[in-house]
């Protein structure tokens, strides 16, 4: 009985593991890029992930493109006079030495305006990132119908 549930604990732990998905390229580490599923009308989309830099000097996310949309663009929400509004964001984002930046929910993301295919739960699709240092890494997004639990922990 022991191993049994020493077998279905180290089986468990392994298909976790597997629903990540993590990209090395140079210093910097992405985290699980994903889109949240949008009806099948909806013209637009959005990804998430999680870029670390674990190098000794800035990078800048300068844009994204996926052949899966007419245009991305870095977008970010901001709360003003009471008011949350999405606005573009202009020259890229920095990625500091030793640190992280979030692409979440409410905050930074990449808008995709014209999707051509809809976002359906369980698709998976091609995103190429431009970085100012890195270069061009490609990564694959992940749609999912919800957000994946680590990045709902990090909601305010």
């Amino acid at each position: 009985m022991r191993k049994t549930l020493l077998a279905l604990g180290a089986l468990l732990s392994c298909s976790a593991t597997l629903a990540a998905h993590d990209y090395n390229f140079g210093s910097l580490h992405i985290e699980h890029p994903w889109a949240l599923a949008v009806p099948a009308v909806s013209p637009n989309g959005a990804a998430y992930l999680v870029i670390h830099n674990k190098g000794e000097q800035v990078d800048k996310l300068l844009g994204a493109d996926t052949a899966r949309a007419g245009k991305t663009e870095i977008h970010e929400h901001l709360h003003r006079d009471g008011m949350m509004k999405m606005r573009q964001v202009q020259g890229g984002v920095e990625i500091p030495p030793s640190g992280e930046v979030r692409l979440e929910q409410g905050g930074y993301h990449l808008m995709m305006f014209g999707l051509k295919q809809p976002l359906n739960d369980g698709d998976k699709f091609p995103l190429t990132l431009h970085f100012q240092k890195a270069g061009d890494v490609e990564v694959e997004i992940h749609v999912q119908k919800e957000a994946p639990a680590a990045a709902a922990e990090h909601q305010h």
